[in-house]
């Protein structure tokens, strides 16, 4: 397995950007969020994806987010600063200490899906699926 933590390089590329920021300020957890937060914000957790031996340093998982709100436009607003953020998303760089890794791509799968809990009535959320392409 190459190194670098894939969720720590997608967490700290989303986190740096401006329209995620103004939606959900620095509330973005992996794997999930915790209980009692304020929201919005936004879970996200590896739910797959495809490396091949022939090219070890490129990894290109599969992620499941978690865009949360107490209502559904809300929780639809932060799909939204997400889907700005990642998708069409080429050779980005993410510097993580003194390591620098790139995002080589990134594409939704399946587009936002609205969810609400019915237990948990101010808890609603959009789930979206992306895949990202990483050189670690």
């Amino acid at each position: 397995m190459p190194s670098g933590d894939v969720n720590a390089i997608v967490r700290k590329h989303i986190s740096t950007d401006a329209g995620v920021i103004a939606v959900v300020g620095t509330k973005i957890y992996c794997p999930r969020i915790p209980e009692g937060t304020t929201l919005p914000a936004i879970g996200f957790f590896v739910r797959g994806g495809v490396s091949t031996p022939y090219i070890p340093p490129l990894v290109e998982p599969a992620f499941q987010f978690d865009c949360w709100g107490a209502t559904s436009l809300v929780a639809r607003s932060v799909y939204t600063a997400l889907y700005d953020c990642l998708q069409g998303t080429q050779n980005q760089a993410v510097v993580i200490g003194a390591n620098t890794y790139y995002i080589k791509s990134a594409i939704e799968e399946v587009q936002g899906q609205d969810v609400q809990d019915v237990e948990y009535p101010n808890y609603c959320r959009v789930i979206a699926f992306f895949r990202i392409k990483i050189a670690i």
